[in-house]
């Protein structure tokens, strides 16, 4: 069986993208799927948000060894499916003839102001729908 390689990409890779290759990982190996899962950022930010890996941790998910990638740190000729998950990413995103390309727009958790307890609410938000996202997704391929 071939592999199938998902990249999830992002302006920072901080949150959202990392928030997705978690998952994608998780159910990858949990729903026993032959894919490969990465992330990067046109921009990266050079940290994972703690956010995020508080929010992945509540599921049971450790992304707390992860860190932020630019996209020439995955093998993006490799790639048969980039997920973008914002605008910006969606506009800088390289073009991979091979691949077939989505784009879930997701609001940035990390721009959220406001109390620790307001900030965690959004990304668990995001969290919660990227998951869903990623069980829809992973049907169909």
């Amino acid at each position: 069986m071939m592999i199938k390689k998902i990249a999830f990409i992002c302006t920072g890779n901080s949150a959202r993208s990392q928030m997705a290759e978690g998952f994608g990982r998780y159910y990858a190996k949990k729903l026993n799927k032959n894919i490969k899962v990465f992330s990067a950022g046109a921009n990266p930010a050079g940290y994972v948000n703690p956010y995020a890996v508080k929010v992945m941790k509540e599921k049971g998910i450790d992304i707390s060894k992860n860190f932020s990638k630019s996209l020439n740190e995955i093998p993006l000729n490799e790639i048969d499916y980039i997920i973008t998950l914002c605008g910006d990413a969606k506009e800088n995103c390289p073009v991979i003839h091979k691949a077939e390309t989505f784009h879930w727009g997701l609001p940035d958790p990390a721009k959220i102001e406001g109390s620790e307890e307001a900030k965690l609410k959004v990304f668990r938000e995001i969290r919660d729908e990227i998951e869903n996202k990623i069980l829809n997704f992973f049907k169909l391929i």
